[in-house]
């Protein structure tokens, strides 16, 4: 890569100009270091300006070249981890120490299963169960010799290591919780269920076809490979096509601008809420996934409610996008998306919801036009959304000063965070369902997973600006600026306390992105009415999750302005209902909305937001 003049002067600045200064008696050369040591380098000691850059764009290259191996991860952040657990556990006799009898005792545990499951014929209780969400071995045949010996000692040894890698006085909680992260995924990688001879389903398989299993895992493993290598979508997705299978609620596009597109979708009651509902979602996903297909399409349901639907189709950034900034993100997007809201449904307050990164973006608009006066919301609603990120779960191990520095250098280098490098640290996170189990079921079985809707959505990547997410690192994530209030929009602190529309929180209970403890936490940071909710379901499937689901229930709560209930509390008090979360949030938006009354245009074209086009528009296909 070739750097232009202006390139290195947005990468290192020229030093100030300095002046020259009388000439300085004569002292020694240890006394002269010391003191420019303290007091400054001397100008003819500086760096020049070519140096400076030249160092810049040689650390940078490097870093974002290593990046591409390591799935973005930092290999200084392992290492200061490992280094910070090794140390202290060498300088630990009693914990070595127990560790060897707690090895000890393990070995003595096993030996005692294997004489009695030999003594009676097997049927003998595990010692030791499977952690509830570790479905690896629960299947029949895991349960006979030898495999029952294989897998029990294999979580014994998971076991063991766990508390080698915890508990170590004076690592911090930080290190502790990284190195046992990644020790974690080197025991989920060479697990007895991702072989073929240690893995008795695949064993019995291969006998009975003769092979053909492993040789159709293989076929797959090419095809996936050349596709992504292709930069391809999976196989199956191309059953689900954007405006033919999916997104196919009717609507038009009728605002656009260098950052998002407004589509707002056609009535489907003859009468319709006056108040519109805007719904913001998150920049690192296609829109869509509100808009699957017509059976599980939020949008179609809150339409065939009587509401007017308006949602923010983000455009897909690219090199040209670089310096967008968090702050561009809101008002070129949640603003100026009302703003046409308010043009077309005019002389009404708008019911705003956002979707994870969407939900940030959305309490932060909210509270800053609280702080200014602006009250044109009339609720807020926040799907998977954090805005406290001190418990921001696993995610975190991944979000450090190094971390970051590391990201950013990556995408100095493109102008943007590739997709396929988000999506392997998200991946990472939830390694046995989504990279080892697909192993197994895909490469090893020979089996294709069914293509579904949501699958061929999460195909459908997105990137990120260089500039917004090194600030959603820096800022929200390592710094917890918006809920210290020291998060500023147009120049000012907001501060959520501000907002005095009312909220409705949904959270995951599987939630690996945004664990639901965290985004309860807006019940400590808002002083209106909210109204949490918990479902059952992932991140994304549990929002997702429409009349009809099977196996879907949730827990509500509502509480008044000022009284505080700690999420414990709430898990143990609030009453689960079966079903679907949909129908209590549209029963919660019509009780805070007027009567019925006609439909609004489509477009206000003699405000300036004229139909530009049908739905889903043109951004939802940005590559």
């Amino acid at each position: 890569m070739v750097a232009t003049r202006q390139d290195l002067i947005k990468i290192a600045p020229l030093p100030p100009p300095t002046t020259r200064a009388p000439a300085a008696p004569h002292v020694p050369a240890r006394l002269s270091q010391s003191a420019i040591g303290i007091g400054g380098r001397a100008p003819e000691d500086r760096d020049s300006y070519s140096m400076t850059a030249l160092a810049d764009i040689t650390d940078r290259s490097l870093h974002a070249a290593t990046a591409r191996f390591t799935a973005g991860i930092s290999p200084a952040a392992v290492a200061e981890a490992y280094l910070d657990w090794a140390t202290h556990l060498a300088y630990a006799p009693g914990k070595r120490l127990q560790l060897m009898n707690k090895g000890i005792r393990k070995a003595s545990r096993f030996g005692n299963y294997v004489a009695r499951c030999m003594a009676e014929g097997g049927k003998t209780d595990a010692c030791i169960e499977p952690l509830p969400q570790d479905h690896r071995f629960v299947g029949e045949a895991w349960q006979k010799w030898p495999f029952n010996f294989v897998y029990q000692g294999f979580l014994l040894q998971q076991q063991w290591w766990h508390n080698a890698t915890t508990g170590v006085r004076g690592v911090s909680k930080r290190h502790e919780e990284m190195v046992e992260f990644a020790s974690r995924q080197i025991l989920d990688m060479v697990a007895p269920s991702n072989f073929p001879l240690t893995n008795p389903e695949i064993l019995l398989r291969t006998i009975g076809s003769g092979g053909l299993n492993l040789a159709k895992g293989w076929q797959n493993f090419l095809e996936d490979a050349e596709r992504a290598a292709a930069g391809k979508r999976p196989i199956g997705s191309e059953e689900f096509v954007v405006g033919r299978d999916v997104a196919i609620t009717p609507g038009k596009v009728v605002y656009r601008n260098r950052l998002i597109e407004l589509i707002q979708y056609a009535p489907a009651t003859e009468t319709v809420r006056p108040e519109p509902i805007l719904i913001v979602p998150a920049w690192i996903m296609k829109y869509y996934i509100l808009d699957l297909s017509p059976q599980n399409s939020l949008v179609k349901y809150l339409t065939e409610q009587g509401f007017t639907v308006f949602v923010i189709s983000w455009k897909n950034p690219g090199p040209d996008d670089r310096d967008l900034g968090m702050e561009d993100y809101r008002t070129l997007g949640v603003m100026d998306a009302l703003d046409a809201v308010n043009a077309i449904v005019p002389g009404r307050k708008v019911h705003a919801a956002g979707y994870c990164l969407g939900g940030t973006l959305l309490s932060i608009a909210a509270a800053a036009m609280a702080r200014d006066g602006d009250e044109r919301l009339a609720t807020v609603t926040l799907f998977a959304a954090q805005t406290d990120f001190t418990e921001a779960g696993e995610i975190m191990l991944l979000i450090d000063e190094s971390q970051i520095a590391f990201l950013e250098d990556m995408m100095w280098e493109q102008g943007f965070l590739d997709s396929r490098q988000m999506a392997g640290a998200f991946q990472m996170l939830n390694s046995n369902d989504l990279i080892w189990s697909r192993l197994v079921h895909d490469y090893l079985l020979g089996e294709r997973q069914p293509m579904t809707d949501l699958m061929a959505w999460n195909a459908d990547t997105t990137r990120m600006p260089y500039r917004m997410h090194s600030e959603y690192l820096r800022n929200l994530f390592l710094g917890n600026d918006l809920a210290e209030g020291r998060f500023t929009a147009n120049g000012a602190p907001v501060a959520l306390a501000e907002i005095r529309a009312p909220i409705f929180t949904v959270a995951t209970e599987r939630d690996h992105i945004a664990p639901w403890r965290s985004t309860y936490k807006i019940n400590l940071q808002a002083e209106t009415e909210v109204t949490f909710v918990l479902t059952t379901g992932g991140h994304n499937a549990g929002i997702v999750s429409e009349p009809g689901h099977r196996g879907r229930s949730f827990r509500s709560m509502s509480r008044p302005q000022g009284n505080y209930l700690d999420a414990e509390r709430f898990y143990a008090e609030a009453a689960r209902k079966d079903g679907s979360w949909w129908p209590e949030w549209a029963a919660w938006l019509k009780e805070r909305s007027g009567e019925p009354t006609s439909p609004p245009a489509m477009g206000a074209a003699q405000s300036g937001y004229p139909s530009l086009g049908d739905a889903p528009g043109a951004y939802v296909f940005g590559e």
